[in-house]
Formats: C-alpha cells, structure tokens, sequence
C-alpha cells in the first residue's frame, strides 16, 4: 500500500511538525524585517528605496526560486532539499545580522530567501504527497495558520530583541530554529515520497528565476529618481523573460510549470486569490511597522506586539477555515476572508491617524488576521487539490509564489506608493513653507529621502527638530493613506475574480474528481509505454 492510499502518514504529527517548523523559519525570516527597518534606516542612513529593497530582499529571493527548487524536490529528493534549505540559512542569517551595510544587507537577505525556496515548497509539497482527503485540508490549514501566525507574530518577536539588543539580533533569532528543524527532519521526515522520475527543465528554471526577480526589481526602482532607466530596463527585461518562460513551458517535453494544469480554472485562480490575501498581508505588515513607530512613536516591542491580535486571531480561525471550505467550499471562505480584510483595510485608511488609540489598531490587524485565517487556507487547498501527487512541487512552488511573489509585488508596489506619497507630501510642505530659500538641496534631499533622513535631520538641527518631525509624520501619512487605498483596491479585484470565476461546491468537487480521472489516465498511459 502506498502512502496516497491512507489519510495521513506515519507518526503524522511529528512530521507534520517538522514540516511546520521548516516553514516557521521561513515565516519568521520573512517578518522580523520589518520592525527593524526604522533603526536600519538610522544605523546607515538609508533611503525609503533601500529599506524597500531590504524588507522585500527576502521575499525575492524566495519568489524566484520556489518554482525551480520545487520541481527539483519533486524529481531528486523533498527530504534532501528540506535538509540542504535549513543549512543555508544559518550562513545566510549570520551574514545579515552582521552586515556592514545595506548593500550586503540586500545580498543576505536575498541569500536567505534561496535558502528558503529549497525547503518552503518542499513543506506544502510533502503535506500534499502524504495526506489525503480531510486530512490533508486540516494539515494545510495548519500549516497556514501557523505560518500566516508567524508572519504577524514576527514583529513581536524582532521589537521584544531590538528591546535590549542591535538591529542585526533580528536576523540571527531564526538560526536555534533552523538547527531545531534541521535534526527533527533528519529524524521524522520521509526520505522519497511520491517522488518523479521525469528530467527537470533546468532552462525554465534559470528563466523564472530571471522573471520574478527583475519584476520585483524593476516595481522597486518605478518611484525613484534617477532610477527610471533601471526600473524600465528590469521590466522590459521581465516582459521578455515571461514570453521566454511561457514558450519554454509549451515546447519543453518535461515541463517546469505545466501549462496543461496551471490552466484549469481552480487552480489559477486560486492561484492569484492568495497572491492577493498573501501580498495584502505581508504589505500591510510592511507598512503598520513603519507607521507604528514613526507616527505613533511605539517603541520597537510595542510596535511588535501591537500585531499579536492579528496572529493570534489568525489561528484560532484556521480550524473553522478548513471546516468551511469541507461543507461550503473554496468559494465562500474566500470571499469571506476578503470581507474580513477590506474592512480591516478601511479601519486602517480612515482610522490609523496620527492621534489612533490601540483599540482602533488592534481592531485592524483582527480583521486583517481573521481574513487571511479564513482564505489563507482554500488558497492553498485548491492548489494541491488540483493537480497531480507527482505534480507536487509544481502546487506547493505557486502556493509559496501566492505567499512570496504576492508579498514581493504587493509590498514593492505600497512601499513605492508609500515612498512616493511621502516625497510628493514633503516637497510640497517644503515648497510652502517661510524657510523654504533658506532650505539647501542636500538638506532637502535628506529629508524627502525617508523618514529616517527626516530623523537624522531634526538630530542635526534641534531647533527645527518638532516642525521637522511633524512635516515627515504627515508626509508619511499621505504615502501610507495611497497604498491603503491601493491594497483596498487589489483586494476587491481579487474578490470580484473569485465570485465570478471560482466555481461554487459542487461544481468545485465535480471539477476535482474530473482531473483526478485525468490525471489517472494520463498516468496509466505513462505507464504503458514504459
């Protein structure tokens, strides 16, 4: 008997709690970041553009590689890439709490994040292969939950050490999780599992990696001055790498993304409702930080435990999530997360000002937390659902590029509506004001660069230090108010995709059972011709 033959596998919670303890490292990697970017913007006076590029680092090297790596799990060994992706990350944690400057910062976070593409989709891809039925949906909202948690709960995590410790100890908290998850998959996990025998398509690989991340580059570089010939360069670069892949993936015998199955109308839809939950999250994140602690003034632990409730909510909706989309469908507990995050996006928008109260925030980050709990796990579900075990890489590798690709691209676009917003808002401040001659460029330069140039201004010119700070405090609310708006917008696109595309419950289970018999003759017919 094989293992898709039973519900779970054996010892199911252990290795169900390795699986979850390798992607925690990831989930953790990804949010503590973004606590610390205030005092990384100060330690070396950095521009909003390079803690942008810091904070998304990890999420791009993550989102470019998670295709690749997962069809190379699929085809040589999960176990063994779970292994190699723990090892990297220690090197690559220890180089970015170490780093000497925002250069280097970018280049270990980036590390980090290919440390994570090899073991992340091996954790979704190896749930898949070894549950089945309700079982599985349970184990994936698991997953979710706890990793979604995480994602909320990092912030705590990064304020509680910038508490008593330098902005590097964020980066290094994950490595006695690293090493912890690295012995219980030696131990627990399965070694081969449903495993292909087909070649892996190296050169789509190369060309996913080459589209994802000038994407995410170029959207980075869109807002800055001087930048625009870079920022067009990387897009059209993106533009043509995207044809390539897409003609690649039709001729290529061994496919890397199947054409075939990321067509079928649950699967990408699916796929982009959780770039569209996933991104809403990991932006809004990103920019409630910076807000927390440059506009409220909460210190680096409050502004961490200021998200608990959102983590906290996160978990305690997962097992409902996974109950609705048995006895609803995918359907409605998408559409019901997407309710739950518009209203926690317009509680943000209109209400997070610069006299917000605590209740206003924490309401926010519940409707936030209780969104993605709801959605975070149909997202996922109808991926792995839909495709085939041998194809588990594949749906593990989108489910992470919902997560990483939908937070790099949804975060590269708020922050550069939040960068945009502040400089348009501080010029302008600085245009009306009486000292306005009297202001030099490069004193004008530092103070439309970011609000920590605002900071380090004030510093350096105490007597204007309150109206500075001031100036920069509203200047941010203008960014942040255009990158609400923008995330409210994204959302409701998503949940008007969901309604009028995703297919209700029964027309969802009719359509699964259809490619399970697809899938189950195409492999019968493999097989006879070997």
């Amino acid at each position: 008997m094989t293992t898709s033959d039973v519900e779970r596998p054996t010892r199911a919670p252990l290795v169900l709690a390795s699986l979850i303890l390798v992607a925690a490292v990831a989930n953790l990697n990804l949010a503590v970041a973004n606590v610390a970017l205030p005092d990384i913007g100060k330690a070396f006076d950095a521009g909003q553009t390079e803690l942008n590029l810091i904070a998304v680092g990890y999420s791009v090297g993550l989102a470019a590689s998670v295709l690749y790596l997962g069809a190379v799990g699929d085809r040589y060994g999960r176990k063994t890439m779970l292994v190699l992706g723990m090892v990297l990350s220690v090197p690559a944690s220890l180089v970015a709490g170490f780093a000497p400057n925002t250069e280097v910062l970018f280049l270990a976070r980036l590390l980090g994040g290919v440390s994570a593409g090899l073991a992340f989709p091996t954790t979704l891809a190896l749930i898949t292969a070894l549950w089945s039925g309700p079982a599985r949906t349970r184990a994936i909202a698991l997953w979710s939950s706890i990793g979604g948690g995480l994602t909320a709960l990092g912030p705590l995590v990064a304020g509680a050490l910038l508490e008593g410790f330098f902005w590097g100890s964020v980066f290094l908290v994950t490595i006695p999780l690293a090493l912890l998850a690295l012995a219980l998959t030696w131990m627990f996990v399965p070694s081969h599992v449903n495993e292909s025998t087909d070649p892996v398509d190296h050169l789509g690989g190369i060309v996913s990696v080459v589209l994802v991340g000038s994407l995410v580059l170029g959207i980075n570089f869109v807002p800055v001055d001087g930048m625009q010939t870079v920022a067009v360069s990387a897009l059209v670069i993106a533009l043509a790498s995207g044809i390539a892949f897409v003609l690649r993936q039709l001729r290529a015998r061994n496919p890397l993304f199947d054409l075939q199955v990321a067509r079928r109308r649950i699967f990408w839809v699916a796929a982009v409702a959780g770039i569209v939950v996933f991104g809403t999250l990991m932006g809004t994140m990103y920019i409630s930080q910076q807000y927390l602690q440059n506009v409220l003034g909460y210190s680096t632990l409050a502004a961490g435990s200021a998200a608990l409730p959102a983590a906290l909510v996160m978990v305690l909706v997962a097992p409902h999530s996974a109950k609705l989309v048995e006895s609803r469908g995918s359907r409605f507990t998408l559409l019901s997360g997407y309710v739950a995050i518009v209203v926690g996006l317009v509680v943000a928008l209109v209400l997070w000002d610069e006299d917000a109260h605590y209740w206003v925030i924490a309401l926010g980050f519940m409707c936030l937390g209780a969104g993605v709990g709801l959605a975070g796990t149909p997202a996922s579900h109808s991926l792995t659902g839909s495709v085939p075990v041998s194809r588990a890489g594949m749906a593990s590798g989108t489910a992470d590029l919902q997560r990483d690709l939908g937070g790099a691209i949804v975060q590269s676009v708020l922050g550069a509506l939040l960068t945009a917003g502040y400089t348009a808002s501080l010029t302008a401040t600085i245009a009306a004001s009486p000292q306005a001659t009297s202001v030099s460029e490069q004193t004008q330069a530092a103070l439309e660069k970011s609000f920590a140039g605002a900071v380090n201004i004030a510093e350096r010119y105490p007597q204007y230090a309150q109206q500075i700070i001031a100036a920069a405090r509203s200047a941010f609310l203008d960014g942040d108010s255009r990158a609400y708006a923008a995330a409210i917008g994204i959302v409701l696109i998503g949940a008007a995709l969901v309604f009028f595309v995703f297919p209700k419950r029964d027309a969802e289970v009719a359509l699964l059972a259809a490619y399970a018999a697809q899938d189950a003759t195409v492999r019968s017919g493999s097989a006879c011709e070997r």
